[in-house]
């Protein structure tokens, strides 16, 4: 493991992924950030070790029900391409722009497009097209039944999130601190909302969420949460999850990077050494917030909320409170991704690999599969009591509990 120092303060494998500067981007007029996607990392230290796996006790079966090949999956950048699942159908691609349609019950591959396009952003699904964001800036959207292609457009940057269609425009953040909407379809902008971006950042953004009202709501890498109309882009409310404090840049770094839940009249969000809030979809009011660092999503069940902090600490806390219901370091520093709540767990994979089920109930680790060597850093797909689990070489595979 390699870590970045700057000053007292220390990263370890799990930011390594992350790390860009803002400003070199606007400096040189980049519109992707090929060539500033690594910093060097040369320290032979080992602070921030990932602890080894000890045996458990199985409580749960976990059956592999199929598994299907998906190009070079994550590739060499440290991306996060996320699958999708819509209609039975889910949706993946590569890096190298393999993109396929499986059927969710069977395994069985529907379809298979080649892509020559590098494909950093997750997949997007709905309205029967798949939606991918890519390296050169711009978006690919394939009709689900066969995978041709319907349109491509440009936007202003890289794109490293799942695109979100509402039937009516297709909506896309880029890393240079911009959300823009295109129309569903031909790919014509139809609006971009632009913030500030700080001098540090985190590698990464979240998606954006279209609500049912009709509004989409976005989380920025300055530590602000925006809410416009999906229609024309008209502001609504905006406020921050975090505020940026300490004397050095890396001190400051506040992204919202993890994916927004979505709950009834509730959107929540997380930020990196910030805090988990939850707002008022309509007006922005704060309706809870408590302090907590972290990159990933959220999820809940069991009347908690779940969360992997950047020690790679998954942690319950009662909904609307700050009671610590449980917490589980086991898998500290493993680099784990953002929970998934399925049936009585909460599943989490890691840098080897492993998937963890943790119970919901007392935050135990009760059953455990290694799904690819390579490592996972995909989000998991939970339908239906369906794991779907896109490992970073490639293999896509579906488990069901027992």
């Amino acid at each position: 493991m390699a870590i970045l120092k700057l000053g007292n303060q220390s990263l370890s494998r799990l930011m390594q992924k992350f790390i860009i500067c803002t400003a070199c981007l606007t400096t040189l007029g980049c519109s992707t950030l090929s060539g500033l996607d690594w910093i060097p990392f040369n320290s032979e230290e080992e602070p921030n070790a990932p602890v080894e796996l000890t045996d458990i006790s199985e409580e749960v079966e976990i059956f592999r029900e199929w598994s299907v090949n998906v190009g070079n999956g994550q590739g060499n950048n440290y991306n996060e391409i996320t699958p999708a699942i819509d209609g039975g159908y889910v949706f993946a691609a590569s890096e190298n722009g393999d993109v396929v349609a499986v059927n969710s019950l069977s395994g069985d591959v529907v379809w298979r497009v080649e892509l020559e396009d590098s494909i950093t952003g997750g997949v997007g699904a709905g309205d029967d097209i798949v939606m991918a964001g890519t390296r050169d800036a711009e978006i690919v959207v394939l009709n689900q039944s066969d995978g041709v292609i319907l349109w491509r457009s440009r936007v202003s940057s890289e794109v490293l999130s799942q695109p979100q269609t509402n039937g009516d425009v297709v909506v896309a953040q880029t890393v240079d601190g911009k959300l823009v909407a295109l129309d569903r379809q031909d790919g014509t902008q139809r609006w971009t909302y632009e913030t500030t971006l700080p001098a540090l950042t985190l590698r990464g953004t979240s998606s954006p969420i279209i609500t049912p009202e009709g509004s989409v709501i976005a989380g920025f890498s300055n530590g602000v949460l925006v809410s416009v109309a999906a229609e024309d882009g008209v502001w609504a409310w905006e406020e921050r999850v975090a505020v940026p404090e300490g004397e050095y840049d890396i001190e400051r770094v506040i992204d919202i990077d993890g994916d927004l839940l979505l709950d009834g009249s509730r959107v929540l969000a997380s930020s990196y050494q910030g805090n988990i809030m939850a707002f008022d979809i309509q007006s922005g009011r704060i309706v809870w917030g408590m302090e907590a660092s972290s990159y990933h999503g959220l999820d809940q069940g069991f009347g908690n909320l779940y969360f992997s902090d950047d020690k790679s600490h998954l942690v319950a806390i009662r909904d609307n409170s700050d009671d610590v219901v449980w917490q589980n370091e086991n898998l500290e520093y493993r680099s784990i991704t953002a929970p998934r709540a399925v049936n009585n767990y909460v599943a989490v994979a890691d840098f080897e690999g492993y998937l963890h089920l943790i119970s919901q109930i007392d935050g135990r680790i009760v059953g455990r599969t290694r799904i690819d060597n390579d490592g996972v850093r995909a989000n998991i797909i939970a339908d239906d009591g369906t794991l779907i689990v896109f490992g970073n070489s490639g293999t896509l595979t579906a488990l069901t509990l027992q």
